[in-house]
């Protein structure tokens, strides 16, 4: 493989603060850093001039970092900052503000995205399929709109990964709807996204690029043991928990038997969704294909996880990347993003 030149500084995000050279053989060699630990061993085999940094509180650890490293590109991994995800955006925001090329989404596509009442708000604006939904702020009265029906869903307006997800969030009265809602509230400090459930297959669409894109193989999260007749929806468990897949059978892979024209359909689609939402770099568009043929948008994902055995990197590598080429061709996306 042809050796990559730039130098990169790849920047992590931590539970607890840091500094600047801190040792963090530990945490690499942790399921929790393992999207970090293969970015690394990447830019390795890329034979990428490399360090590392994470943050926690201190985005003064960047600047010192870039002064005294002088990378061409960050490779941001940082998606939280002070233990809250809702803040990946700034730190995009101090990147474009320091002039430093970095790769993945910037912070207008990340601030459209992550609050998910918006991102529907713009994509029915374009006509474009969402569930009917509700945003519901703290501090307000917990009420129903009449026109949304059940069954609906109940999540946290900003969070990522499924996080507050459960099979209590699917709500079918009007006391449950309230619970679960008041549950959010408190539970997660956040206000509350409720949109009525789509029946249908979950599917996954990765997307690369910053102006002309390329659309990898769908993926899809079957649940082979949950019976017809019983809601199936990506919760935390279903995402993240192990012995709760192999209980219920639930399994992500290439989504099989799709017509060709279909294909189509959602790749299409799914860039559309990309330049509306003002994504770069890369992302992972969420689907639901209806029994009736109907492609649901339910949430965009700039910068997913992108460890080698998720759904990002395996669909890359089945439209015909290895991993490090993935990683490269993320970076030069990054070199040469227009963030302003």
């Amino acid at each position: 493989m042809a050796k990559t030149n730039w130098k990169v500084l790849a920047l992590f995000d931590a539970i607890r603060p840091t500094t600047l050279d801190q040792d963090l053989s530990h945490e690499l060699a942790t399921e929790d850093w393992k999207t970090e630990a293969d970015l690394l061993a990447a830019l390795k085999t890329l034979e990428c001039p490399a360090e590392h940094l994470a943050i926690f509180d201190d985005t003064d650890l960047i600047r010192k970092k870039v002064d005294q490293w002088q990378p061409h590109v960050i490779f941001n991994l940082a998606d939280q900052f002070k233990n809250n995800r809702a803040f990946d955006q700034n730190i995009a925001s101090f990147l474009e503000l320091q002039g430093i090329p970095f790769t993945g989404c910037g912070s207008t596509g990340l601030t459209l995205c992550k609050h998910k009442g918006i991102s529907k708000k713009i994509l029915s604006y374009h006509r474009i399929r969402v569930p009917d939904f509700t945003i519901i702020p703290r501090a307000r009265r917990i009420a129903r709109p009449k026109r949304l029906k059940f069954p609906i869903l109940v999540k946290p307006l900003k969070e990522e990964a499924s996080l507050g997800i459960a099979q209590a969030s699917l709500v079918e009265h009007d006391d449950d709807f309230r619970e679960r809602v008041t549950f959010i509230h408190e539970k997660f400090d956040q206000d509350v996204i409720a949109e009525e459930y789509v029946e249908g297959r979950e599917l996954y669409v990765g997307v690369l690029g910053n102006h002309r894109l390329e659309v990898f193989p769908i993926r899809e999260m079957v649940f082979r043991e949950v019976p017809p007749e019983e809601p199936k929806f990506a919760t935390y468990k279903a995402k993240w928990d192990e012995a709760y897949r192999r209980r219920w059978g639930i399994e992500s892979g290439f989504a099989a038997d799709l017509d060709p024209l279909l294909t189509r359909r959602i790749q299409t689609l799914s860039k559309k969704i990309y330049h509306l939402l003002a994504i770069d770099g890369y992302a992972r568009l969420d689907l639901r294909l209806s029994p009736d043929g109907q492609v649901v948008f339910i949430e965009a994902n700039p910068n997913p996880i992108l460890a080698e055995g998720e759904d990002f990197a395996q669909s890359a590598m089945r439209a015909g990347y290895t991993y490090p080429e993935l990683i490269r061709r993320i970076l030069r996306l990054g070199l040469t993003a227009v963030r302003d």
